[in-house]
């Protein structure tokens, strides 16, 4: 299976973008890039050929209720670690700005690993420059460009973060960042609502909810929706660097990773009977984070979460015989 894409000089594909996608494609390589396998130009003809990602792009499924939580955080995960890998090289090869990060350009196989698309209207910049600001008549999609590019006329690293901040948000709310009038023009831009939600600690209000898919963790919730809130800086000196978003979303991903799995395992309303000081259990949040520092239990006995996510150690309690639980065998 492959994937075929004919390019069309009516809609500015032309030779430059047709180049640039083979010379991007050929020299950086990594598991959440799209690969390319091959090439054609003949005549008037330009095709290239990419692997098959089976489930096409991010923004067809934004809304499914079929996507759990941990697989919409993986996404973004992948979609950040492509990016990073981009800006922060190593070895030889040269910084790339991407420049079009959209739900669009992030494309999904069978296991629904996220792959990062569409590098025609990339950069390279040097890579021991500490930022890289290129001056090009290139911009963004609508929506998710960088807003200094309309003041500055310059695209940076910088610019890659803010757009995926926008995807991430996306993600999180379940639908895409604008809506389109009839004639196919933005009618309606959700970035700055979205971003008073979140001034406002309103996102519970906004957040994707479906009944067929468990909720988002708290803890991962505010892990995730301040690295995305980062990245949505109006300075770009106040937005973090890719490496940093993929650290952020990795927490956000095992912390939501351990909550579904405790909450299979640990009868929330017993439990409350049972610690020293009661408290309400029905905030499995609140749960969690005293599982972080340990519970002590009626007569001495105690539940203590260890720091590397992969132990759970029980003292003789009700709702597990268990002394030793290992998180890593899943």
């Amino acid at each position: 299976m492959a994937a075929i894409k004919r390019l069309d000089p009516r809609h500015g594909q032309g030779i430059p973008e047709f180049l640039k996608e083979i010379t991007t494609l050929s020299h950086y390589t990594h598991d959440n890039l799209i690969s390319l396998l091959g090439f054609c130009y003949q005549g008037d003809e330009m095709i290239l050929v990419y692997e098959h990602a089976s489930r096409g792009s991010l923004d067809r499924h934004l809304n499914s209720p079929h996507l759990t939580w941990p697989q919409r955080l993986k996404i973004c995960l992948d979609a950040a670690k492509g990016l990073s890998y981009l800006h922060d090289p190593r070895e030889t090869h040269q910084r790339l700005i991407h420049c079009d990060v959209k739900s669009a350009n992030i494309l999904l196989d069978d296991q629904w690993n996220a792959k990062v698309s569409d590098f025609g209207l990339s950069i390279m910049a040097p890579a021991n420059e500490q930022q890289s600001i290129i001056v090009t008549a290139a911009a963004g999609t609508p929506g998710y460009c960088d807003p200094q590019y309309a003041i500055t006329h310059t695209l940076t690293k910088e610019s890659d973060v803010y757009s995926l901040g926008v995807v991430l948000i996306e993600v999180l709310c379940g639908t895409l960042c604008f809506t389109h009038s009839i004639n196919g023009d933005i009618e309606k831009n959700f970035v700055r609502t979205w971003i008073e939600s979140y001034k406002q600690k309103k996102l519970n209000d906004i957040i994707f909810k479906n009944e067929t898919i468990q909720p988002l963790d708290q803890i991962s919730l505010e892990t995730f929706s301040n690295i995305a809130y980062r990245c949505l800086e109006e300075s770009r000196k106040d937005r973090p660097k890719m490496a940093e978003v993929v650290a952020q979303l990795e927490t956000a991903l095992d912390n939501q990773d351990f909550s579904e799995w405790i909450n299979l395992r640990i009868d929330y309303e017993e439990m409350g009977k049972t610690v020293e000081s009661p408290f309400n259990c029905s905030f499995k949040d609140e749960v969690r984070k005293l599982l972080l520092n340990g519970v002590l239990l009626k007569g001495g006995k105690t539940v203590i979460r260890s720091n590397d996510l992969y132990s759970l150690y029980i003292s003789d309690v009700k709702y597990s015989s268990t002394t030793i639980i290992d998180l890593s065998d899943k």
